[in-house]
């Protein structure tokens, strides 16, 4: 898929911020379909021109960014992705969003490179937060919020090496490090996450990280889990 295919609505209730982001994503090849000052029109605007990706501000008048996230992001086929823009750093709503199945946020000061780095970042199919960086924002908001977050999950679809997986990446560990662990080839360790995101019916790494909390594998302030391990893989 080239830039040009990639489309994508911007929902912010101030203008310039809209047209400042507009004028940025069109000068990389990127289309800007629609523009909503909203949650109300974000959400009408995501139906009508079906986007790749929503940039969504937290924070705007009648439907927050936070609900029409929610309204947006109801399991349907093609559903896009949903990137946060906020004025705050590591805030409640940041957490609240990533529960509600965001993947990822920009702060609204982001240099133009990293916007346009970010989206295709997150188109790839990637988290725009580092595991680790999610995992403090849960184990700060969990235990408050416990039991809100729509991405509560049956984990018993999980193999045992699934389930060690889970508990480590949650904790942050990278590919690299997951498959010395586990003692794995780093393509044998991406197809077990990719097998987790499918059972669990997630989106990215940071969803994986909301989960692990939310069903209390992995519980705030504890320490470094150690997985109950199979045989290592031969690969």
């Amino acid at each position: 898929m080239s830039d040009q295919q990639l489309r994508v609505v911007i929902a912010d209730d101030q203008a310039l911020v809209r047209t400042g982001f507009r004028m940025i994503l069109a000068a990389d090849g990127i289309e800007v379909v629609a523009e909503a000052a909203d949650g109300e029109q974000a959400v009408e605007a995501v139906r009508r021109h079906q986007p790749d990706l929503v940039l969504m501000d937290i924070r705007m008048p009648g439907l927050d960014g936070l609900e029409a996230t929610r309204r947006i992001l109801t399991g349907a086929p093609g559903e896009p992705r949903v990137v946060i823009l906020t004025t705050f750093d590591l805030d409640r709503y940041v957490y609240a969003a990533l529960a509600a199945g965001a993947s990822g946020f920009l702060l609204k000061d982001v240099t133009p490179e990293y916007l346009v780095a970010a989206i295709r970042l997150v188109r790839a199919g990637d988290a725009l937060l580092a595991p680790a960086i999610t995992r403090r924002l849960v184990e700060r908001f969990a235990v408050r919020d416990g039991g809100t977050a729509p991405l509560h999950r049956d984990l018993a679809a999980l193999t045992p090496r699934e389930l060690g997986v889970l508990q480590l990446l949650a904790r942050g560990l990278s590919n690299a490090e997951l498959a010395a662990e586990f003692r794995l080839s780093e393509a044998t360790v991406k197809t077990h996450v990719a097998r987790i995101l499918a059972k669990l019916r997630l989106r990215d790494r940071a969803q994986v990280v909301v989960v692990a909390y939310e069903t209390g594998l992995v519980t705030p302030g504890s320490g470094r889990p150690t997985p109950s391990r199979p045989a290592p893989d031969p690969t």
